[in-house]
């Protein structure tokens, strides 16, 4: 064996596994050079490029490991996927990558799971719901296949179906207590499409218990340094970021607020202006914090002139990758409501769109969502209740510094007149006029949410005060919300 390749290839390894993805990198690079026909080093050097947001040589990578003949080819096919569809949306390649992983392997769960939820994204229910049935015919306690089977279901109309569906399995089993939490959250939106409010909130409630229970203890919701950050960020800035740098590259149209307030429907309206590119939920934002900016907001205080404009070319060059020639893209991040100081540091003139919807209605949304261990403060009511109250005390100084910078959207009157409201969106985001209706039917465009079906419906008023059918049950949110000053 070449001792040299090893000790590389082991270097590798251990960069990988400190989440020193650059370092793991040019070692792969070194390793592949001594060997390049090893197909797992081409297979981890794609993984690494992914992780470090290198997409096309990600996929060159991937590429070269398929054509080494690596020994788990459709592992390949789904990463090439996930980057395809998530990052450059490239859907009907990823299809094809999906498809080709299920043609090596079709025992392989990954990607029949995958490929439901591409189908969800671009709107083809029927497909989903026949790659959701092949993820059950190869694990049929699989909670997520069937949950979302079940929310397909929902929306065409066969509700009962669904509830005797996930109810039938939860008393056979499922795979794992993940698997019961997701049948658990698909049976509670099915019994509220139902208008079994009751049964509804049972089983929400159950499904969070779970999530709470397989929660580790330093990932649970930590209510003194979620105060101690807004108090952190509000230090940090206290009037508007100053020395406006030169922007060369779209226009960005930043979309946040708290989760479940609207925000994809607000971001599909928008992107209705004939000028608007959809970027979706991109993670540059919080990626940048995290690799970059921590400890965060302290680390601002040594934020340079250069430091911010290499952070501002970073974020253009992926988004121009992703959407060449595009004017203006969005980036409907919700929680980036967290950076908006750090947004207008580095993109003075940017737009921001902040999504509103009444708290309790709110509330109510964050506990009924599976969000599992990407979210921690909705495991419980009054964690929620606290996560909002400080969401609304960080947008209050937000707004007092940033003023009209910051383009205030109601989901509750946005569900009542859409075209007056997303047309004075354009203007005041200084978007020129344009023709149409936005509420009026068009092809089906790539959403991705887990309420997918409810953004693709009609725009409606029915989501507007829903928290009244549990009113008993949100009594005690009610009430928290009313001794922070009301606004329920």
């Amino acid at each position: 064996m070449d001792e040299e390749w090893a000790r590389l290839d082991a270097a590798a390894g251990r960069s990988i596994g400190q989440g020193r993805y650059a370092d793991a990198a040019a070692l792969l690079r070194q390793v592949i050079a001594r060997r390049p026909d090893h197909p797992d080093s081409w297979f981890n050097l794609g993984y690494v490029l992914r992780q470090t947001r290198a997409y096309p040589d990600a996929l060159e990578a991937y590429a070269e490991a398929l054509r080494r003949d690596v020994s788990a080819p459709e592992a390949v096919h789904v990463n090439r996927a996930a980057i395809l569809s998530e990052y450059m949306e490239r859907n009907d390649e990823a299809e094809a990558e999906l498809r080709a992983a299920v043609a090596k392997n079709p025992k392989f769960l990954p990607a029949w799971l995958n490929l439901g939820g591409l189908m969800e994204d671009v709107g083809k229910a029927d497909a989903a719901a026949d790659a959701y049935r092949k993820a059950l015919g190869v694990a049929p306690g699989n909670g997520r296949a069937r949950a979302r089977l079940a929310a397909i279901r929902v929306h065409k109309g066969d509700t009962g179906g669904a509830i005797r569906d996930l109810e039938q399995r939860l008393q056979i089993g499922a795979d794992s207590q993940d698997d019961v939490a997701e049948l658990l959250f698909g049976l509670g939106h099915a019994l509220d499409a139902a208008r079994r409010y009751p049964e509804a909130f049972a089983a929400i409630t159950q499904a969070n218990r779970i999530n709470a229970a397989m929660r580790p203890a330093p990932r649970r919701y930590d209510r003194a340094a979620q105060e101690r950050l807004v108090d952190d960020l509000i230090a940090a800035f206290p009037a508007r970021p100053g020395g406006p740098l030169a922007v060369d590259g779209p226009e960005m149209l930043f979309i946040c607020g708290m989760f479940r307030s609207g925000s994809t429907v607000i971001e599909q309206l928008l992107g209705r202006h004939p000028l608007v590119r959809i970027g979706g939920e991109l993670e540059l934002i919080p990626t940048m914090v995290l690799d970059r900016l921590t400890p965060y907001p302290a680390a601002l205080q040594s934020l340079t002139d250069d430091d911010a404009r290499a952070l501002r070319d970073t974020y253009l060059h992926m988004v121009t990758t992703n959407f060449p020639g595009a004017l203006y893209v969005t980036d409907k991040r919700p929680d980036n409501f967290l950076h908006i100081g750090l947004i207008k540091t580095l993109f003075p003139a940017a737009r921001i769109v902040h999504t509103e919807r009444a708290a309790l209605d709110t509330i109510l949304s964050l506990y009924f969502m599976n969000f599992a261990e990407a979210i921690n403060y909705t495991d419980r009511l009054d964690d929620a209740v606290h996560y909002f109250a400080q969401y609304r005390r960080l947008m209050a100084h937000w707004q007092a510094i940033f003023g009209d910078d910051i383009q205030t959207i109601a989901y509750d009157r946005l569900v009542q007149a859409p075209a007056t409201v997303i047309a004075d969106a354009w203007a005041a985001l200084g978007l020129p006029a344009a023709d149409g209706d936005p509420n009026a039917e068009r092809a089906a465009p790539v959403i991705r949410t887990p309420s997918n079906w409810n953004a693709r419906s009609a725009i409606h008023g029915q989501s507007s005060g829903r928290w009244k059918n549990y009113a008993a049950e949100l009594a005690p949110a009610r009430a928290a919300l009313e001794a922070m000053g009301g606004g329920y």
